[in-house]
């Protein structure tokens, strides 16, 4: 099994505002709140957080194959 990386860089899609945080490994992030604009970022259709819809690198459990829910 490879090695799951942690951060991911989300990109606001609304002002283009990007941050770097550390995702969960137990969970899924469902929302989450531009710092720079204060958009509540939710996940696309089809995919099941944040960091998959808008991060540099999808979540933890679809990383490893598992999926998420």
């Amino acid at each position: 099994m490879s090695k799951v990386i942690r951060e991911s860089t989300l990109t606001c899609p609304e002002c283009g505002h990007t941050r770097t945080e550390t995702m969960p490994t137990d969970a899924c992030q469902h929302f989450y709140e531009c710092e720079a604009c204060h958009r509540l970022l939710k996940p696309r259709p089809g995919d099941c957080c944040v960091f998959c819809s808008y991060g540099s690198v999808p979540c933890p459990p679809i990383q490893q194959g598992q999926g998420c829910g």
